[in-house]
Formats: structure tokens, sequence, C-alpha cells
């Protein structure tokens, strides 16, 4: 794939908020005491919301239908690992093809890191297969890590260098040249909207900041697959909406997208496929739409973690306000 450019985003109809005077509001009694008092639009919060509810989002939105998938780009076939006699992943398999965005969301604790660490060959498993394309991930670690990008959560960072020197160290270990590195690191703080904080330590960054940055650094070698572990945690929305329009450019270009969130709203607009983990194990894996049903992915991951409600709840508790 060629270096990452900007893409413009579409433009932005801005939804007006107006307020009017609704006469068959009811009066407020402090109003009643002060008869000067301009009357009360009780109509004001109602009206908000339609107003919020017509504004465009941060973040561009795809829905999986209009998006032209390849060949098998990531192929698991009984991935397991255990630690000592526990089971933290237990024979994993499933494929994604080639330009998706593929979510894997499970509860705390369920394997979806040891899972990613495993696709990225940071984590040797106890058994089974990591493919991307035709290459084994485990035999052959040198050409599988030139097709991956990984972000690993609560990634290190050598934050004595600038973002420009952080992002050119990442690319020469990546192999590139003099030139190439340049060019990409340019191209790179552009799109991720870091041009104005290139020379700055990376200590200084923001949360937000080194997010954006640690994803440039996955992508300054022109990966094939991008194996992401929590990418929007503790990031504010312009920066999480960056990060998402940055990603879809790169399916767009025939790029893949693996990524772990716990936002089910996040993976439900950006995804086409889906996986759920617990303890271990895949439960449910398909398109958002199998996985999902008629209900919201949320509603389905609770009811599938879960089970049905537990009506006792805390009514121990026995706490009234009078």
């Amino acid at each position: 794939m060629d270096a990452i450019t900007a893409t413009d985003l579409p433009p932005r109809d801005d939804a007006e908020l107006t307020v009017e005077a609704n006469p068959a509001d009811e009066a407020n009694p402090a109003d009643e005491a002060n008869p000067t008092a301009a009357p009360r639009d009780l109509g004001l919060g109602q009206k908000t919301a339609e107003g919020l509810s017509t504004m465009t989002p941060v973040a561009r939105q795809t829905e999986a239908g209009d998006r032209d998938l390849g060949d098998v780009a990531l192929r698991l076939e009984g991935l397991t690992k255990k630690f000592g006699s526990h089971r933290a992943v237990d024979h994993v398999s499933y494929t994604v093809r080639q330009g998706s965005f593929s979510g894997i969301v499970g509860p705390n604790g369920a394997g979806k890191t040891t899972t990613l660490m495993m696709i990225a060959g940071l984590l040797k498993p106890t058994s089974g297969t990591v493919h991307v394309g035709n290459v084994d991930v485990w035999r052959n670690p040198r050409d599988a890590y030139r097709r991956i990008g990984t972000l690993p959560d609560r990634l290190r960072m050598f934050d004595q260098l600038t973002g420009a020197q952080y992002l050119g160290y990442v690319g020469t270990l990546r192999g590139l040249d003099k030139h190439q590195v340049e060019h990409r690191t340019e191209s790179l703080l552009d799109t991720f909207e870091l041009r104005g904080s290139a020379n700055r330590l990376v200590v200084d960054y923001s949360a937000g900041m080194r997010k954006k940055l640690a994803l440039a650094s996955t992508m300054i070698h022109s990966p094939e697959v991008l194996i992401l572990d929590e990418p929007f945690e503790t990031i504010d929305p312009v920066s999480a909406g960056v990060l998402i329009d940055v990603l879809i450019d790169y399916a767009d270009k025939g790029g893949t997208v693996v990524l772990s969130s716990h936002s089910m709203d996040l993976v439900q607009r950006m995804c086409d496929h889906v996986a759920v983990i617990v303890k271990g194990s895949v439960i449910a894996e398909g398109t958002v739409d199998e996985v999902r049903g008629d209900i919201t992915l949320e509603e389905r991951f609770r009811h599938i973690v879960r089970g049905p409600a537990q009506p006792e709840g805390l009514d121990w508790l026995e706490i009234s306000f009078g």
C-alpha cells in the first residue's frame, strides 16, 4: 500500500437549534410569586434533544454492507494458550477478510488481549495456528511482522523523543530507508493532526495525542493487518474521531483491522464482523447483524455473557428518601 494520506471529511450541515415559547407549558409556582418573571419554556429539554439528534457526529459511519471485502486476510485455527493449568484461550477459530473491521468483544479477563497478542506474534500459542494471508505467523515470523501493525494496550513509548523523532525511530526499526521514513513521517503527522506538536517531547503529550502517535507508528511500514487492543480507551471524542477516520481510509485502501473494545456502540457502527469471547472461547461469531439479531449489540452481549436478568439486585439495602 502507498503511504497514508489525509482524506477530506464530507461537508457538515450544522443543525440550528431554535427555542419558541410554548403557552401551553405549565407555570412554575415560583413565577406566580414574581409576576414580572418571564414564563419558563419547559419544552426546551425536548427541543434540545431533538436538535442534538440531528447533529453530525464527529466520526464518519459506515455500514458493513457498504464495504467491499477481499480474500481471507487473517485465519485463526484452534488457537489455544495455557498458563499452567489455566486455559486463557481455548481453541479459537475464525477468519477475517481483507478490507474488514473485525471486533473482538468480551468481559474483562475473557482472553481478548491474549488472543490479540498471539495474532500479532507477541505471545506464542500453546497450540493452533495464525495465518496472515498465506503466511504462518509462528513459522515465518520475520515475513509476518512486515505484514502486521500492532497497538498493544498500555503501549510504552520512548517519551524523551519528540513526536517526529519517535515516528522516525519506529520507521527505521521497521527497515524503511531514509527517504521513506521522512516522507511517511510527514504524511502521518498531517493525517493524525500532530503537525503542531511534532517537535514536542512525547512525555508532554496528552493521552489522546499519545494514542494518535502510537497508531501512526503502527502504520508507518504500511502493514496489511492492524491489531489494535482497546485503541479508543481513555481518549476524547475528537481524538477518537481522527482515529476512526484514519482507520476507515486504511480499510478503504485494502487494509484489515482487528480490534478489541468495550464500546458496543463503536463496534456496532464500525465493524462488519464481530467475535464474542467468554472464558477463552468464542461463543458467538459472524457479521454484526448475525450476532446481534433484532436487538442492539450491547443488549445481545449482556444476554450472552450474563444470561437472563437477575431479579434480586440490591433490595437488601433498604434505603429510602422517606
